[in-house]
């Protein structure tokens, strides 16, 4: 009767039953918690149990198809969950221990429903992150790692159930069809798992800032340091001739954990790196992970320069933190204090001379609270970093003493003044002669301090540094030719500097880019010169952004150099262009204006006749861009083109032959029909209206 409350059709009392039910499980929890789980929460989470990996089904009595979990009792399931677990938000332990072990189960329903539409996706997120925030911080890093696939702390739904896609939008499980081809098999069991990695990434982009993302980054490094020491100790069964069958099923689980691992890490770098440590404890934990690594794994063999460029990051990072770009306590120096056996050992094993030099200076830096600090310790984290040297790794020639430091920061003191002798001076304001050192880092053969030079000259650029001004164009020099680089870490950076300086002095800048981008740099080789542009049009796709509305004076010449872009005889170059161009009308919107004729004009004639299926791609993306831009305005910006649009992507559906070409313009046309609803069915809105009876 209690959980029938739950399920209360009347709108009006529904929320008054649904409050007294919710409240009467979690009271018969706290106070007779062995009846409240036998009567109350198995009953409610059946649905949820029935199809987990930890029960046990007689499938042998179920044909392939067959309905395990209905859609009705499945969704009704989740809500239930919510509305008491959630939404009563009582965090005792027989709650949590009964909601942990269908939590594979809801992780699979909410990486299914970010697939499809599904109403079930929001419940089923609330659900997981409402655990993740009220387990403790063991409890929750363990169901990360289940629901990753690295443990089994978590039941997963059943191998041989699967979700189905249900008629009211919800989702119901039935029994898995047998799969004879072993490559479909293989192709649905990789896209399972990167569907679940990126499911996971996006599900942690929601616990950055109570620092689980952060953890749960630290413990998959620490676990991938691990398997690569596993990998170098365990001998390889398939080359061994005595290799029995069990020992090669024990490496290809091996070896398909390293893989997973190696894929979480990927994914969490780029899904969300920029904010995943939120203290200074973190960073410790992060750069221990990378030491320990260095340590056990010298950087030898084809993947060497990773390696060390991941080293050179990290320990230019201690450098940083110890020169003044953190303010640092004493309770900070005992945290750091952690890295100090790494550092020795890493002094005395690596093979790399300045890398063995930097630990020890690093070490002594950090004993000695930065008090004293060698010489080297600020020229080799500048040549690894890019960044000039703060007070602790400066010789007392370089000292600048800040101009609101106290008195115990007199230019009387010694040698090496650290971060606990005197306030650092700010990171983002150079020393005179400071800017002049970083054009000429820009210029550094090592690719991190090259980047890091660069993207310190666009942080000037942002805090409108007069030097900075004053340089602007030697600064869009170094920008344009760093953007040529072949390394992704210096062009990144390179096209955020020149970004950043268009979108302050747009005047300026644009013309400039504009016409390097319509004329390539004369003397390179033709896949050279594409790529070039391509990079340039990221930055002007960039810029479009910062602008925003103000774009639309820019709007003439922005479009002509994407259309000649998209006549390029490089099909790379001509796709690039065509999502450029696609991406700038959805800004523009209805100030597109007259010149819709021509960007519809170009997009017909290579959407029928070009022969490369990308670039056909690109321009039917065009198509899919521009209406979802427009939205309800689409008659009224696209009144004379719109039926040549619409012709266009009929063709495109029907003899298309590139099947993503095809997906393109069947997304295009649902645009297109849901906007024509909405101008010939607009929702009927109820207005109270009072007339003055004359």
């Amino acid at each position: 009767q209690i959980l029938d409350l739950l399920h209360v059709q009347d709108k009006v009392a529904a929320r008054q039953f649904q409050r007294v039910a919710s409240t009467t499980v979690l009271s018969m929890a706290r106070e007779q918690p062995q009846l409240a789980e036998r009567h109350l929460l198995q009953p409610l989470l059946a649905p949820l149990r029935r199809c987990s990996e930890a029960a046990e089904l007689a499938l042998e009595d179920l044909t392939a198809g067959a309905m395990l979990v209905p859609e009705a009792e499945l969704g009704s399931c989740v809500e239930d969950v919510l509305k008491v677990y959630v939404v009563g938000n009582d965090s005792s332990s027989l709650l949590l221990g009964s909601l942990q072990p269908v939590l594979g189960v809801v992780f699979s329903l909410y990486s299914f429903a970010r697939q499809n539409v599904s109403y079930l996706r929001s419940p089923c997120q609330d659900i997981l992150l409402w655990f993740l925030e009220k387990a403790e911080r063991e409890q929750a890093l363990a169901v990360l790692e289940g629901l990753a696939g690295l443990s089994s702390h978590v039941p997963t739904l059943h191998p041989q159930c699967q979700l189905r896609v249900g008629s009211e939008g919800g989702a119901a499980v039935v029994v898995q069809e047998t799969i004879s081809d072993e490559d479909e098999a293989l192709y649905q069991k990789i896209s399972l798992e990167q569907c679940h990695v990126e499911s996971l990434v996006e599900l942690l982009s929601h616990c950055q800032k109570s620092g689980l993302a952060g953890d749960f980054f630290i413990h998959c490094l620490k676990e991938l340091t691990q398997v690569a020491a596993e990998d170098e100790e365990a001998p390889n069964p398939a080359v061994e001739p005595g290799g029995s069958l069990l020992e090669l099923e024990q490496d290809q689980a091996r070896q398909g954990r390293k893989l997973l691992v190696l894929q979480l890490v990927a994914a969490l770098c780029q899904g969300v790196s920029d904010t995943v440590f939120t203290d200074i404890v973190q960073v410790q934990q992060f750069l221990a992970a990378v030491l320990q690594r260095a340590c056990a794994h010298p950087a030898r063999g084809p993947g060497a320069a990773a390696e060390a460029q991941t080293l050179a990051m990290a320990m230019g990072l201690v450098a940083a933190v110890l020169g003044g770009a953190v303010q640092l306590k004493s309770s900070d120096f005992a945290v750091l204090k952690r890295l100090v056996p790494l550092l020795e050992e890493l002094s005395r094993t690596y093979p790399e001379p300045l890398t063995q030099e930097l630990a020890s200076d690093l070490r002594i830096a950090i004993l000695t609270h930065g008090a004293c600090s060698p010489g080297t310790l600020g020229t080799a984290a500048q040549g690894l970093l890019g960044r000039e040297p703060g007070p602790a790794a400066r010789s007392p020639a370089g000292s600048t003493p800040s101009p609101s430091a106290h008195g115990d920061s007199s230019t009387g003191q010694s040698r090496g003044r650290g971060p606990g002798a005197s306030p650092a001076p700010r990171a983002d304001s150079p020393a005179p002669g400071g800017l002049q050192e970083l054009l000429v880092s820009a210029c550094d053969p090592q690719p991190p301090g090259r980047a890091a030079a660069l993207r310190r000259l666009a942080s000037l650029v942002t805090q409108r540094d007069p030097e900075a001004i004053r340089l602007q164009e030697k600064l869009l020099q170094v920008f344009l030719e760093n953007v040529q680089h072949e390394d992704a870490f210096v062009y990144l950076s390179a096209i955020q500097g020149v970004a950043l300086l268009s979108s302050e002095y747009p005047e300026r800048i644009l013309p400039i880019l504009l016409a390097q981008y319509e004329r390539p740099a004369q003397g390179k080789e033709d896949t050279m010169a594409a790529v070039t542009r391509m990079k340039l049009g990221e930055v002007l796709m960039r810029v479009t952004r910062a602008l925003g509305d103000m774009v639309f004076r820019h709007r003439e010449p922005l479009i002509r150099a994407f259309l000649r872009g998209a006549r390029d005889p490089d099909a790379a170059l001509r796709a690039s262009s065509l999502s450029n161009l696609g991406e700038l009308c959805q800004h523009l919107g209805f100030q597109l204006g007259s010149i819709i004729q021509e960007v519809t004009c170009c997009v017909t004639a290579i959407a029928r006749t070009d022969p490369e299926a990308e670039v056909r791609r690109a321009a039917v993306h065009v198509v899919v861009l521009l209406l979802r831009g427009l939205s309800e305005k689409v008659t009224e910006v696209l009144r004379d083109v719109l039926r040549d649009l619409y012709r266009l992507l009929k063709h495109v559906a029907t003899a298309e032959r590139d099947a993503a070409t095809v997906l393109h313009a069947q997304l295009a046309l649902e645009e297109l029909d849901s906007a024509m609803r909405r101008v010939l069915f607009p929702p009927q809105t109820l207005e109270k209206k009072i007339v003055v009876l004359p």
